[in-house]
């Protein structure tokens, strides 16, 4: 069963925002890898890292890329896991490029696609396709959206107690 996730950016400065992905997985106990793999400049290994994947125990891929963006679809061309793309936040367009480059796939080519460096939510959602097969990392995902659900709880219990100018006031 795969139980692990590979995570691919093309740039080291893609990293400020992919280890957020990284975060989310060690925050739920998912076992997983960060890369660096441009599909330009470095595509035989990029290549040789997606088709090892599935050998090597990885269940879902997660590809971020600014720019050009072109990481994550090259990634899903190799591959019949589940591609993640996170669209940077760079260049003239601030990441809605990237965006579009990832969200247009053609046909036959999926990538899943979070929002401008949402990787975090890539992480998230990684985690959710493992979880299909393991009822212990499904729980967990269940535990951290209780938790959501009582931060939400709590911060309008606050809301009520101090009214909106205090409230903000503490923020």
């Amino acid at each position: 069963m795969a139980r692990r996730v590979l995570i691919l950016m093309g740039s080291d400065s893609d990293l400020r925002v992919m280890k957020a992905a990284s975060d989310a997985l060690s925050d739920l106990g998912v076992e997983h890898e960060v890369r660096i793999a441009s599909a330009h400049r470095a595509p035989d290994k990029t290549r040789a890292l997606v088709q090892a994947a599935a050998s090597k125990g990885y269940g879902v891929i997660i590809a971020g890329a600014g720019v050009a963006a072109h990481l994550p679809g090259v990634v899903a061309s190799m591959t019949t896991l589940p591609v993640i793309g996170v669209p940077i936040a760079s260049g003239a367009l601030n990441g809605v490029d990237a965006l579009y480059a990832i969200v247009q796939m053609p046909q036959g080519m999926p990538v899943a696609t979070v929002a401008i460096d949402g990787a975090y939510n890539a992480g998230l959602l990684a985690a959710q396709m493992l979880a299909i097969g393991d009822a212990e990392l499904a729980e967990r995902i269940g535990a951290y959206r209780r938790q959501l659900a009582e931060r939400v709880e709590e911060k309008d219990r606050k809301l009520q107690e101090l009214g909106v100018a205090a409230f903000l006031e503490k923020r």
